[in-house]
């Protein structure tokens, strides 16, 4: 009999270890760090697919976006953040609230779909924002470009999506061949300088005048002509001006890096990213 007991009771235990380390686990990544992997080239050459970061959710405050969701299909499980605190939802507020800061690297909850995006912040709120020929304008005010050469990739398909990388719309490319992009330095008004990329004249190169709402933010790609930002409507599937409140925290250095369609394939690990600072 004595061994039963001991034998339930270490069972509860470990249960009450679990349930512990979970919820130990949820506080933490609700107030401090997320973690998050990028599962798309939109931020190229900044982020590249395969970087796993922290993302710093001190740094804005706390809004119902702060809350974790969990999302395991596979199992049925799928609890959104609105589930959670979506009764902290609908006032554009924030606790403790940080401002950010343009050229910032930022985590958001998409307005519409409430997926994660990650993107540059590029508009403040009453800002004009114009692009004209692939290049920002702010407040009317061109943003300084310096040519930097080309970004160079393989051919081949990336991540656990298994796309291939867009090239420069002039050259033929073929399975393991070198993928070339224009490459420009951007310097923001604030002085912020981060590398873009072009592939040559996009339909988002040239837009009309977007006038960025109190308490929302306008956000672009670096890799500008394979982003779906804040140029994009809302309506043709695009993110728009996003709420204050949607926004989770900054991204500031990367954690790990894999070139593979797993972590666990180590021979794909990029060494030089490892703890490398995001600007």
């Amino acid at each position: 009999m004595a061994t039963k007991v001991q034998a339930g009771n270490s069972i509860i235990e470990t249960i009450k270890t679990i349930v512990y380390a979970l919820l130990i686990a949820g506080v933490f990544r609700t107030l401090f760090f997320q973690p998050f992997w990028i599962p798309s080239g939109s931020m190229k050459e900044t982020l590249l697919i395969g970087d796993f970061l922290f993302v710093n959710k001190m740094a804005y405050g706390y809004s119902y976006a702060s809350c974790p969701s969990v999302k395991l299909g596979r199992i049925g499980i799928d609890i959104d953040a609105e589930d959670i605190c979506g009764f902290l939802d609908g006032d554009n507020t924030r606790l403790f609230g940080g401002t950010p800061e343009r050229g910032d690297v930022v985590v958001f909850r998409h307005p519409v779909n409430n997926s994660d995006f990650i993107k540059r912040l590029i508009g403040l709120p009453g800002d004009k924002i114009q692009v004209k020929n692939g290049v920002v304008f702010i407040n009317d005010q061109a943003v300084e470009l310096k040519d930097a050469g080309d970004f160079e990739e393989i051919f081949e398909r990336q991540g656990p999506q298994g796309r291939h990388p867009a090239c420069e719309t002039n050259t033929a490319v073929g399975e393991g061949g070198i993928c070339k992009k224009s490459r420009q330095i951007e310097i923001l008004p604030n002085g912020v300088e981060h590398a873009i990329l072009n592939i040559g004249t996009q339909r988002w190169d040239d837009t009309g005048v977007y006038m960025v709402p109190e308490g929302h933010y306008f956000f672009m790609g670096d890799n500008r002509d394979n982003s779906t930002d804040s140029r994009v409507p809302q309506s043709l599937g695009g993110v728009g001006f996003v709420p204050y409140e949607n926004l989770i925290g900054r991204a500031d250095r990367i954690v790990f890096s894999s070139a593979g369609r797993s972590m666990l394939f180590f021979w794909t690990w990029r060494g030089d990213r490892f703890f490398k600072g995001i600007k």
